[in-house]
């Protein structure tokens, strides 16, 4: 046997390292992980400030530099208790959860045709449902309120409905036609096969399928029009008034109660909280379904 057969039997293969593992994620250095703790500590300090003042009285709330071993008490939620702001939380709930199923309603077919069952120029389509967005709210204020106001629909819950929907539709069909794109043609031509129509292909195999998209387009739906400011403070006045707008009591010509106004936002910003921490393992997959091909 030759040298080079020898040195050809004796080779062993190079031990692959860990770090070489195709399947496992690649260690964060020690120092992006601090610069990943830090980016997020700036990012939740404004929120976790705004809850701690909510705790304060007025006179704590309001000294320069802030009193951070200040006394805690629940006197601002008991004073927004009794100005009772469940009529706001409720009016918020309503126009964001029924706009919300409105727009999935309405965004989803709209999705399926425009990748799973392309139309012609599907493309003119999308640039069309994305140019609805380039028009500042402000510019359409004034012929909104005046149309509202000629059919007599100010201060009307469903008015709010009907304006997120039309405001949230652009942005949920741009999300939800990525997420339909990556559903398997396969399943849906044996779905076909089996003679299914169009409402079964969206309900039980689409559905399904997305879920973790469906799950992140209504969270971002829902986190807009409960957000939703200016439509609400300029159409409603006192039935149909949402939680922003109860926030804006607390700016008057006495002053800015800090600590009361702090206890407001806390208590409004909880429903998103909830929302967010309950879907979060859904919302991750949607919002990263489709980024790597």
């Amino acid at each position: 046997m030759s040298a080079q057969a020898t040195a050809t039997v004796v080779r062993r293969p190079r031990r692959r390292k860990r770090n070489d593992d195709p399947g496992q994620a690649p260690r964060l250095s020690p120092l992006w992980t601090f610069v990943a703790w830090l980016a997020t500590l700036a990012f939740f300090a404004p929120v976790a400030w705004m809850v701690l003042t909510a705790f304060h009285q007025e006179a704590d709330a309001a000294t320069n530099p802030p009193s951070l071993l200040a006394p805690l008490t629940l006197d601002q939620f008991s004073l927004l208790l009794e100005r009772d702001i469940t009529p706001y939380l409720l009016n918020s709930a309503m126009a964001s959860v029924f706009s919300t199923l409105l727009v999935l309603a309405l965004a989803v077919p709209a999705a399926y045709a425009l990748s799973i069952k392309p139309v012609e120029k599907w493309t003119d389509v999308m640039f069309f449902f994305l140019s609805t967005k380039f028009l500042p709210l402000i510019a359409a204020l004034l012929p909104i309120y005046m149309i509202v106001k000629d059919i007599g629909m100010l201060d009307n819950i469903w008015t709010l409905v009907l304006l997120y929907t039309a405001m949230n539709l652009p942005i949920a069909v741009w999300m939800m036609r990525s997420f339909l794109a990556e559903v398997p043609k396969e399943i849906l031509e044996a779905a076909e096969v089996d003679g299914a129509g169009l409402p079964t292909v969206l309900l039980r195999v689409v559905a399904p399928v997305a879920m973790p998209g469906l799950a992140a387009t209504s969270l971002i739906c829902f986190i807009f029009s409960w957000n939703e400011f200016m439509f609400a403070v300029n159409l409603t006045a006192t039935q149909a008034s949402p939680a922003p707008v109860f926030l804006v009591g607390f700016i008057t010509n006495e002053g800015l109660f800090l600590a009361r106004l702090c206890a407001a936002a806390t208590l409004v910003s909880l429903p998103v909280l909830i929302a967010g921490f309950a879907a979060q393992d859904k919302l991750v997959r949607g919002l990263s379904l489709g980024a790597v091909k």
